[in-house]
């Protein structure tokens, strides 16, 4: 088998080291005739998150703390089946690995500062409002007589 299609970039520099990947292949369910009774085409894609050495510490806690719902003893699965070809299963699910811990490694948003809002415009918008009601009472049919 040909190796992969290049390092899956998590972040910068940082990619998914193929050696820590752990791959299980297994038989897809569904229709597909024939070919999928006979082919194991359904990947499962295993990575240790808790063990790694390939990313910094920082983001490995931050990503501990995101997963901590979808990890098993400190290991993140992604599973692909919906391609026929083991070799496209196995690009999904190289990909979509890197795009979960790329946005679990993430840091966090910068915290929003409150902003006060001006004092021309608050009287602006009070002056326009007072102008409009002004119109509306205008309107009413009370002095016509």
């Amino acid at each position: 088998m040909d190796p992969m299609s290049g390092p899956h970039v998590i972040r910068g520099s940082v990619s998914l080291p193929e050696a820590e990947l752990m791959w299980r292949f297994s038989r897809s369910s569904g229709p597909g005739g024939q070919h999928v009774n006979t082919s194991d085409s359904q990947v499962e894609l295993r990575f240790d998150l808790a063990r790694t050495e390939a990313l910094p510490e920082v983001w490995k806690q931050r990503a501990l703390a995101k997963l901590a719902g979808r990890l098993v003893d400190g290991v993140v699965t992604v599973r692909s089946s919906e391609h026929r070809s083991q070799w496209r299963n196995r690009e999904t699910a190289a990909v979509r690995l890197a795009a979960l811990l790329a946005e679990a490694t993430a840091p966090p948003p910068k915290p929003r500062r409150a902003t006060r809002i001006p004092r021309g415009i608050n009287e602006r918008r009070l002056r326009e409002k007072k102008q409009r009601s002004d119109t509306k009472r205008g309107r009413s049919g009370r002095d016509w007589g």
